[in-house]
């Protein structure tokens, strides 16, 4: 029989159920983001789609509703520091609370490590690892005045691999993982779950070079157990478990949906 202080969470499918959660996914518009809204608004959450371009935002918020789920659009350059806080506090002002953060914007530039330019140095480091951090204050702000809230950070297998020709992409992604634990060592007593999704390959933008690439894409299927190139839709389900009930008392994961790739 369950104790009474683990029947305080639910169980079941109930665990996994977002209805009523209000989820910010950042870069939502394509690729991961927008598997990741879907997948977070048909668990119940409504979800706001934030992205740079009106019209993107617009159309992926047009399809969420259409199939019926509960959506709103936010436009949000990540790499506008000052603006982020105060588009935060808008949600809040809007929705009530803000319960989700998943930040799931990034870019990637591919140059030699010795002639990789600084500014897309910058660039790559500036979006994918500064700005999750300025978001991750401002959502942490808030959801620690509500006492609970869930963020997860979209890093990726090479922050353990290291990679070819994307170094700063690498690092970024290794830094978003230490940021990730240095929150949720600070946060996890206060209610607030700070997890991370160590990302395979997916078949989205980011990766179209590389399944472009005959030779590149041959040695990399050879590399995946799986044998095969990750579907944005299969990464959903993991993001809806970190969101929901049933990770309430995991802290500080990071967890590999590669198809194999770090067990490898």
């Amino acid at each position: 029989m369950l104790s009474g202080s683990v029947g305080a969470t639910p169980g079941g499918l109930r665990a996994f159920d977002l209805t009523g959660k209000i989820a910010l996914v950042t870069g939502a518009t394509r690729g991961l983001g927008r598997a990741i809204a879907s997948g977070l608004a048909h668990a119940g959450a409504e979800v706001v789609v934030a992205g740079r371009r009106e019209h993107a935002v617009d159309a992926t918020v047009e399809e969420l509703t259409a199939a019926g789920a509960n959506a709103s659009g936010v436009l949000l350059d990540v790499t506008d520091h000052d603006g982020i806080d105060r588009t935060l506090r808008e949600v809040v002002e809007t929705t009530g609370r803000l319960d989700i953060l998943v930040n799931n914007a990034g870019v990637i530039e591919r140059f030699p490590a010795e002639q990789y330019p600084l500014e897309s140095w910058h660039r790559v480091m500036d979006t994918n690892l500064t700005s999750a951090f300025v978001l991750c204050q401002a959502a942490g702000r808030i959801m620690l005045d509500q006492g609970d809230g869930k963020i997860v950070n979209v890093a990726s297998v090479l922050a353990y691999s290291g990679g070819r020709n994307v170094v700063a992409y690498a690092v970024s992604k290794g830094g978003l993982v230490q940021l990730t634990r240095a929150l949720a060592a600070e946060w996890a007593g206060c209610g607030v779950n700070v997890n991370a999704i160590a990302a395979g390959y997916f078949r989205t933008d980011l990766t179209e070079s590389l399944r472009n690439n005959e030779n590149r894409e041959r040695s990399l299927l050879a590399r995946i157990p799986a044998g095969r190139w990750g579907e944005p839709v299969e990464l959903a389900g993991t993001v809806v478990f970190l969101c929901s009930a049933a990770a309430s008392y995991v802290n500080g994961a990071v967890l590999e949906v590669d198809g194999g790739w770090t067990a490898a």
